[in-house]
């Protein structure tokens, strides 16, 4: 099973976990559940940028977009690229700065503490709602990270896809349950780097495989409809479907979500300072515009590597995820330096399941101890006994999400989309509207997380399944809906409290 490439990506891989067991380490003295939860507000505009980024960018950058780039053609992968470097543009441009003085102003470190505390709810309700929404959608989202680590060692070294999925868990929470959030922010900028990196090397030794740039586009072109925005490609037979209008502006939707990524906006709050956060905002759009665009062209390098016989042609989605795996692989074959090259890539695969991994997991262990525990069931706990809770239900959501990956043949970035989807309606319009709208109150606050988490589920099992017109990412039409009750139900309701504005005020100004 063990050959000198494969050992040399093996070292290449326990090099890199050991030195994210070692940052986690380095952190582990924290003082405050403020320093465990937001590193204490000081992070730099660099480590703000790229952990910021890398968080976000889980699997799906190196397996999830490549892979649907591969077998389903630019359409759709493409669309989503373009949404998610306008929405990451967006939120750094309008929310950021906002949200870190809005919540150093009322001190609020979670995203259902700040909503929270930003409408004066006695009834804890808002923080209840965001509290298990944190955890329900995270436990599928974390999943899918795990899933790609199991994939990646199942494939690559043969290993148990249940067995290897532990260990990585395990690593994850190793550092994420004793550094808490700086030493996930922390590696994060450094995971962000590996994830580039392996980007990079991906896509010039895969042209250089296919046969050089000018045979990649032989081959797309050859295939109807792979390279039109317009239309959705089955490689497998060679037939191509209107990808129209309606469609596109769904997957656009995906920008959306950003305004409610409870790990993202977590960073923002995290902030050493405002000012910086301009530079952060242009690091930051940049990376992902370039990692998102090279990840789709991974994807249409990968049909050509299949058509050399380089790669083995997949036979469905899951499988083209492996295409980064695949290539590593290949690149191994060609010595011990590229041996340990492809564990550089590798190391990025891992890298993009880390980031995203362990900013959830904390954000889901705020929910749980500070939100829940501290705020609506008013249990007394000092910092000791918080954090041993907060470390604890890393460990419970880790779990959770093992269980929830146990099927390997599910799809990445399928995956990934839900759990977006259910962030970005529960999250997004009523974070917009906090930060925005002076007249909004608690009681459309409650009416919008619940009507767009509740969107979410019914549009995804009950009305997408009807096929035309209505089979549309779900995040779209959850996101409108929640408006619309966002909306309604604070003009329907009575004002917010003087003091409330007053507060609002002050932060705008």
């Amino acid at each position: 099973m063990f050959n000198t490439a494969t050992i040399c990506i093996l070292i290449s891989v326990v090099v890199y976990l050991v030195g994210m067991l070692v940052i986690g380490f380095m952190y582990s003295k924290n003082s405050t559940t403020e320093d465990f939860y937001l590193g204490g507000r000081k992070l730099g505009p660099i480590v703000t940028a790229m952990s910021t980024e890398a968080s976000d960018m889980s699997a799906y950058l190196l397996m999830g977009v490549p892979g649907l780039a591969f077998f389903c053609g630019v359409a759709e992968a493409g669309w989503t690229a373009i949404g998610l470097s306008l929405g990451t543009y967006l939120n750094w441009l309008i929310v950021a700065k906002r949200l870190h003085r809005y919540s150093v102003k009322i001190d609020a470190i979670t995203v259902p503490d700040f909503l929270s505390r930003r409408f004066r709810d006695k009834t804890k309700l808002i923080e209840t709602i965001g509290a298990l929404t944190v955890i329900i959608f995270f436990v599928p989202y974390t999943a899918s990270g795990f899933a790609a680590c199991g994939k990646l060692f199942n494939s690559l070294f043969g290993f148990d896809y249940m067995t290897a999925m532990i260990v990585s868990a395990a690593v994850i929470v190793a550092y994420c349950a004793t550094g808490g959030f700086m030493a996930a922010s922390v590696t994060s900028l450094i995971q962000g780097f590996v994830m580039t990196i392996a980007l990079i090397i991906v896509l010039i030794f895969g042209i250089n495989v296919a046969g050089g740039w000018s045979a990649v586009m032989e081959n797309a072109k050859a295939i109807p409809g792979y390279l039109n925005f317009g239309a959705s490609t089955d490689i497998i037979t060679g037939e191509a479907s209107s990808y129209g209008a309606l469609k596109i502006l769904s997957t656009l939707a995906w920008g959306l979500g950003y305004f409610g990524m409870p790990h993202v906006l977590l960073h923002f709050m995290a902030a050493k300072s405002e000012e910086k956060l301009t530079f952060s905002r242009r690091m930051a759009t940049i990376w992902v515009v370039i990692s998102l665009s090279v990840a789709v062209v991974i994807g249409i390098v990968g049909l050509s590597m299949a058509k050399t016989g380089a790669i083995t042609m997949p036979g469905s989605e899951p499988e083209a995820e492996n295409l980064i795996v695949n290539t590593a692989a290949l690149l191994s074959t060609h010595g011990v330096l590229a041996a340990l090259v492809g564990g550089i890539i590798i190391a990025g695969i891992l890298a993009a399941t880390m980031s995203t991994a362990d900013a959830q997991l904390l954000a889901a262990a705020s929910g749980v101890t500070h939100n829940i525990l501290t705020d609506v069931l008013c249990i007394k706990l000092d910092d000791k006994k918080t954090m041993l809770i907060a470390r604890l239900t890393v460990i419970i959501v880790a779990i959770l999400g093992v269980i929830f990956a146990s099927n390997p043949n599910s799809s990445i970035f399928r995956v990934v989309s839900f759990a977006w989807a259910g962030f970005g309606a529960t999250f997004g319009p009523v974070m917009l509207f906090a930060l925005f709208w002076k007249r909004c109150n608690y009681q459309g606050a409650i009416a919008g997380m619940i009507s767009g988490a509740a969107t979410v589920f019914i549009w995804k099992y009950l009305v997408a399944p009807l096929g035309g017109i209505l089979a549309i990412y779900e995040l779209l039409p959850a996101f409108v809906v929640s408006c619309i009750f966002i909306v309604v139900v604070s003009l329907c309701t009575a004002e917010p409290e003087a003091a409330i504005k007053e507060e609002f005020d002050s932060v705008v100004a």
